[in-house]
């Protein structure tokens, strides 16, 4: 049979007004890169600002006040003091600071007599991208007390009256591996177990496989735990081989409770599964369903800080990225694996996966049809 372009148009013209029908995809298809560009766009900052700082000094003085107010002027350093060494060392821990500046006790003296005291800086050494920039400015700061400095040493020049002493905390080394396979950890399981019940029930509609199940004796939630449950075990295999292989091959440090960190990771394969489940309830088609997943897909871990500092992200971005169960997630196995976080540490990240579950489950089962009109 010779090739006929009247055919061709036929079948295109057929093709076309199948697309046609199907408004839903269509609009999906020209919205989402769109709004992915904008939200991307305005969203992603390597170069993270106003980075939450813990301050702990025993006396202020003139001195200080000076050394604050240039550490602000950088525009790296939100300063907010702090009142002992255990609050300042819960927050380093918990992600509430990135940074803990400790100005030492009768620092004025020390710099008047020309002893050139350190202070000290612990470092969340975490995700090494999001301090980087914030301890580099360090050095340009040793110049910052020369106007407050007695007339003897404004006019004597010498080396810089104090010295700044970086700690990186919990990646000595400052690692970018022990900063991205945490983060992996997530994303792996959140591209599989997303996709896995992503499509689910639009399959069974789409097979014709859906009548017999409508017709059991189940209750919507029986049948979304149905489907949830036993690709929360296939997680979990998922799970302990990512740990085995992080642990052996890149040395990846398991400072907290394995037991506790797999209670975490089971509620979050838990929510991507509901999440997964809602998409397949309230999508027509393969097709939609599909285009729900990977638009939720690239927001949840680009907001999250596995690729980006977290604080490096305008204000809205941040509380977008709070919405997803990613970014709690990624703080849990980052601070359980490198700082050894216990159940008091990681419960303020516990609670929005949990709401988050929850919220998915019930617009599942609101969406749910028990008929295929």
């Amino acid at each position: 049979m010779n090739f006929s372009f009247k055919r061709l148009w036929a079948l295109l013209r057929k093709e076309w007004i199948q697309v046609r029908r199907d408004a839903m995809t269509l609009r999906m298809i020209i919205a989402l890169p769109i709004m992915q560009l904008f939200l991307f766009g305005y969203a992603i900052n390597t170069n993270p600002q106003h980075l939450p700082s813990g301050l702990l000094s025993a006396t202020h003085s003139k001195y200080e006040r000076t050394l604050v107010a240039a550490l602000r002027h950088t525009g790296y350093y939100d300063i907010r003091p702090m009142s002992s060494e255990a609050e300042a060392e819960r927050a380093l821990a918990q992600g509430e600071v990135l940074f803990v500046i400790e100005i030492p006790a009768e620092f004025d003296r020390a710099v008047d007599r020309g002893e050139k005291p350190s202070i000290l800086v612990d470092a969340d050494a975490t995700d090494p991208s999001a301090i980087g920039n914030a301890t580099a400015a360090l050095a340009a700061l040793s110049t910052a007390l020369e106007r407050d400095l007695p007339p003897l040493l404004q006019a004597t020049p010498a080396a810089p009256p104090f010295q700044f002493v970086v700690h990186a905390r919990y990646n000595p080394e400052q690692l970018t591996v022990l900063n991205v396979v945490p983060g992996l950890t997530c994303v792996v399981l959140m591209m599989s177990t997303l996709f896995i019940t992503t499509l689910s029930i639009t399959r069974e509609r789409e097979r014709g496989t859906m009548e017999n199940l409508l017709a059991m004796p189940v209750r919507p939630i029986e049948v979304m735990l149905a489907k949830i449950v036993p690709y929360v075990f296939i997680g979990y295999i998922q799970v302990l081989l990512i740990l085995i292989v992080s642990a052996f091959v890149f040395q990846l440090p398991i400072r907290g409770s394995i037991p506790l960190l797999l209670m975490a990771l089971g509620l979050f394969i838990a929510s991507n599964l509901a999440l997964g489940i809602a998409f397949s309830t309230v999508a027509a088609n393969q097709m939609q369903a599909t285009q729900l997943a990977q638009f939720t897909l690239l927001p949840s871990f680009m907001l999250s800080g596995f690729m980006f500092p977290f604080r490096g992200m305008p204000a809205w971005a941040q509380w977008t990225g709070e919405i997803f169960p990613t970014t709690h997630a990624m703080r849990i196995v980052r601070g359980m694996l490198l700082k050894g976080n216990d159940l008091t540490a990681i419960l303020p990240e516990l609670w929005p996966i949990i709401g988050f579950t929850l919220a998915v489950v019930t617009v599942a089962v609101w969406f749910y049809r028990e008929t295929l009109d």
